[in-house]
């Protein structure tokens, strides 16, 4: 009977620490974007210099949040000299010309993307908490959630951009040639590996592959063709991490500790994946996970042999 006081006072704690979370999540840190700052040792040599890209992602972009597409233009304008962007630009049927404004290239910055799944279906209501049981269900053929994918895509062009959702590109840039290999997203199986040549070109300074959502089997074939850094997003960083823990999920079978940052998979492959900037309508919340832009200052690799 003794302990009743004290345990009716923990849960009182925690009741009110987990209404404070909540709050902080929902009111505050989903609005607090950053833009980050990354060095990669992964130039080849022979390049004419070091590489500076930015890494856009997940916007999940709705009606009237405008204080993300500014966020986005000034990014844009922080002097990348190539960006990255890994899809679900869009979270409503309503945003795709805000989408491509905020998008829109800088004079003379090329820039190429894949598209992710929210690109081509609305948000649905369902069970946030189903996250944590494993990787959301592909989304069924309904004609009301289809979005004007081909109007996204077609502005993006029209904007200079490179599609690359199995397809590959060479841009160049100022460190040189870059080799960019792209997939669809494997998230809701757009991935075609086989329709791709993989094969190292010449004179490439780098190597670069990009997809939406980084599930190992498409990791396995971006580190087998020896690329040098993947770019991903899809993961939200977990969107709720514990601190001190991380990530809870990812939405896809890469291990937690790689849902947000930089990390090396394989042997000699970088991967980046983008917390990104946003989240569903329907899950409105992001905790000790900020929503984020990547500046990566891609710099010379060491030659075997040095530290």
């Amino acid at each position: 009977m003794s302990s009743a006081p004290r345990v009716k006072r923990a849960l009182g704690t925690l009741t009110i620490a987990g209404a404070a979370a909540l709050a902080w999540g929902s009111l505050v840190e989903r609005h607090w974007y950053t833009l980050r700052h990354i060095t990669v040792p992964a130039i080849r040599p022979g390049a004419h210099g070091p590489l500076r890209i930015l890494h856009v992602s997940d916007l999940h972009l709705l009606p009237g949040q405008h204080d993300k597409t500014d966020f986005v233009r000034a990014c844009m304008h922080a002097q990348p000299d190539l960006v990255i962007a890994t899809g679900d630009l869009l979270g409503h049927a309503d945003v795709i010309d805000d989408a491509l404004r905020a998008m829109a290239l800088p004079e003379g910055v090329p820039g190429a993307f894949v598209l992710g799944s929210n690109d081509f279906y609305g948000p649905i209501l369902k069970n946030p908490l189903g996250y944590l049981t494993g990787p959301s269900d592909l989304p069924e053929e309904d004609p009301a959630r289809r979005l004007d994918t081909k109007q996204l895509v077609d502005g993006m062009l029209a904007n200079g951009w490179t599609q690359l959702d199995n397809r590959r590109a060479i841009i160049d840039t100022a460190a040189g040639p870059v080799d960019l290999i792209g997939l669809g997203d494997p998230h809701i199986r757009r991935d075609r590996p086989e329709e791709l040549d993989w094969r190292k070109p010449e004179h490439a300074a780098l190597r670069l592959g990009v997809v939406h959502a980084p599930y190992r089997r498409v990791l396995d074939r971006f580190s087998r063709a020896d690329m040098d850094l993947v770019f991903a997003g899809h993961t939200h960083g977990g969107q709720v991490r514990i601190p001190g823990f991380g990530a809870l999920v990812a939405n896809c079978d890469l291990p937690l500790k790689a849902a947000r940052g930089l990390t090396q998979y394989g042997s000699h492959t970088w991967l980046h994946v983008s917390a990104g900037l946003g989240h569903s309508q329907f899950a409105p919340v992001r905790f000790a996970c900020r929503p984020e832009a990547t500046m990566l200052d891609l710099v010379s690799a060491p030659t075997p042999g040095e530290d």
